[in-house]
């Protein structure tokens, strides 16, 4: 006697069919042994580009590499991962020994990734892939050199000179990358301190994106979008100018703009 159908159905497959019992199953194949020695070994590093707001300009952090390849030459800060580590966990890592913060302060600012950089001959001495991020964070100290580099320091974003490895390419996204997030995002209260002015948080927008905003316009549309900022308690701050005292807020819960906050067009700062 035959044996009775029974159904099989599998994800994403269209109704199910009979498969009689007599039928016999296939067993999967072993698979060939792994032999890590029939690739070509690679390593796996984190370059940041790291960005504030000092004095009204853009600047972004570069160190002065101090070993080959590029002594001597300017670059971002990175370094690479280590075995017991992520690339995310190295990132942090790196901001924190770069920017002289607490691991825990530096694990608080803003960083996300931007993209991986692969080309076989970005760097001289092997194969090395790079996963860059992009760091946003308000004024700081002067930063301090940290692994290989001789020194660090903040520098204006439009005077930076050419940088060594593919790190000009690397900085060219993180800008873009930043100034169209600007629009859509809650991004610029990321440069800002915790509690800061309008005024501040405009001039965010005007150094970014290299355009004068119209305050009154701007103001309304901060305060109108739902969760940008937050209004604080107790007496304002008095600004440096004779205008009188500005009000203080700080990051509100939101994390994208409702309607987005668009940059204008034909107009510089």
């Amino acid at each position: 006697m035959k044996a009775p159908a029974r159904r099989v159905t599998t994800a994403g497959d269209p109704p199910p069919y009979d498969v009689p019992h007599d039928v016999p199953h296939e067993a999967p194949h072993d698979a060939p042994p792994y032999d890590p020695s029939a690739f070509e070994p690679f390593a796996v590093t984190v370059d940041l580009a790291v960005f504030t707001v000092r004095d009204g300009r853009l600047h972004v952090l570069l160190v002065e590499r101090g070993e080959a390849p590029y002594r001597g030459d300017w670059a971002l800060p990175g370094g690479f991962v280590q075995p017991k580590e992520s690339a995310g966990q190295a990132a942090r890592r790196e901001l924190a020994e770069e920017t002289g913060l607490s691991e825990e302060t530096a694990g608080a600012l803003h960083l996300e990734q931007l993209r991986t950089y692969s080309a076989p001959d970005r760097d001289p001495r092997m194969r090395v892939v790079s996963v860059a991020y992009a760091a946003l964070v308000p004024d700081l100290p002067e930063p301090r050199g940290g692994g290989d580099a001789v020194r660090a320091r903040w520098t204006e974003f439009g005077d930076r000179g050419s940088l060594a490895f593919d790190h000009d390419d690397i900085l060219a996204d993180a800008y873009d990358r930043i100034g169209a997030k600007l629009e859509y995002t809650c991004l610029a209260t990321a440069f800002c301190p915790p509690e800061f002015t309008l005024g501040e948080l405009r001039q965010v927008y005007e150094t970014v994106w290299g355009v004068a905003l119209d305050r009154p316009n701007f103001r309304r549309k901060v305060l109108t979008t739902p969760g940008f900022v937050q209004a604080l308690e107790g007496p304002p701050r008095r600004t440096g100018g004779r205008g009188k005292p500005a009000a203080l807020y700080r990051a509100g819960a939101a994390t994208t703009l409702h309607p987005p906050l668009l940059r204008p067009e034909g107009r510089t700062a």
